[in-house]
């Protein structure tokens, strides 16, 4: 064996090792389960599947058809979700999917900015640039964390967004998607609400339910909150909308689609429909009590008048830090 392959597979014991025992503290990671990471090492990591399931461009796709068809069933039962794309290999494709599929080049969209939360994939700089998309900002009521909709509304009367964009990297609490939709209704525009983190919670029903609240597609990855392979997924209850993102997503944006990745998903999927509430529950409550143990000990944590938090994310003021024993 090579001094070099010991060096690497020295590195990867390490950090196996090293993870094992600390406290990982970053919201976008999670870990998936033994049957899960079983699925991601297993002979679909070599092979290819473009296309649709029974109607592929390749040979050799009989038992992986049956898999993706079971992975977007058991995504639609666990979502309530009318149709499911699972083949965008990150959160990121799957947003970039929704802008090619609902806007054209030129077209404004309205999101957070990145300080306010949003995430890189909806901005100019990013899969929004890319597609040629204008981006204009959500105001954000610093007070209590909140999406301003009379400001939203105010702009967006000036700005005639084509997709009115929620979710996003930082996310304490619970987006107005019901007030958006009904002034997407009024001026025009789709509602799109980016899941990557809080699909777990939303898979346990502790959080908020966006499709049932009207947003017309729920783009999202599926390893923050949600303890699936890195990938990502596409929920709506819109056929017209779902055709549109079938055809972004494939032959648009994706080839092969990593189909141990949606092997591990649908594993995920049954987890989460099993053990979801609960483990989304605990989720909350940990992140709570993380957020009064700190105040207690002086930290300036935000959203103290909401409860600090209603998802996975604690969030703190280090500006101004007096460090005290706990009252």
């Amino acid at each position: 064996m090579s001094e070099e392959l010991l060096k690497i597979r020295s590195l990867i014991e390490k950090h196996h090792r090293w993870r094992s025992q600390c406290i990982n503290l970053i919201a976008s990671e999670n870990l998936t389960s033994p049957a899960v990471r079983e699925a991601l090492a297993s002979d679909l990591g070599h092979r290819y599947a473009e296309g649709e399931p029974y109607e592929r461009s390749y040979e050799g796709t009989k038992f992986f058809d049956e898999i993706e068809a079971s992975t977007i069933n058991f995504a639609r039962r666990l979502f309530k979700a009318e149709y499911v794309n699972v083949k965008p290999i990150s959160g990121c494709l799957a947003n970039l999917a929704v802008f090619y599929a609902l806007a054209r080049p030129g077209d404004r969209i309205m999101s957070l900015s990145v300080p306010d939360g949003g995430h890189i994939s909806y901005m100019e700089f990013g899969g929004a640039g890319v597609r040629g998309l204008k981006v204009e900002y959500m105001p954000l009521n610093p007070e209590d964390l909140s999406i301003d909709v009379e400001a939203v509304a105010r702009k967006a009367k000036e700005v005639k967004p084509k997709i009115y964009m929620l979710g996003g990297s930082l996310f304490l609490f619970p987006h107005p998607v019901r007030e958006i939709r009904e002034l997407a209704d009024q001026l025009g525009g789709y509602v799109a609400y980016d899941a990557s983190h809080v699909l777990g919670l939303i898979a346990g029903g502790v959080f908020q339910d966006p499709l049932r609240e009207g947003a017309d597609v729920v783009p999202s990855s599926t390893h923050k909150t949600f303890p699936g392979p890195q990938g990502g997924i596409i929920l709506t209850n819109d056929g017209e909308i779902a055709a549109e993102v079938n055809k972004a997503t494939f032959p648009g944006l994706t080839s092969n689609h990593h189909l141990h990745r949606v092997a591990g998903l649908a594993i995920a999927l049954l987890e989460m429909e099993k053990y979801g509430e609960a483990y989304a529950r605990q989720m909350v409550r940990n992140a709570k009590a993380l957020a009064e143990a700190l105040h207690k000990y002086g930290f300036k944590v935000l959203g103290e008048k909401r409860g600090f938090t209603e998802s996975h994310q604690v969030v703190i003021d280090l500006s101004l830090i007096h460090i005290s024993e706990p009252t």
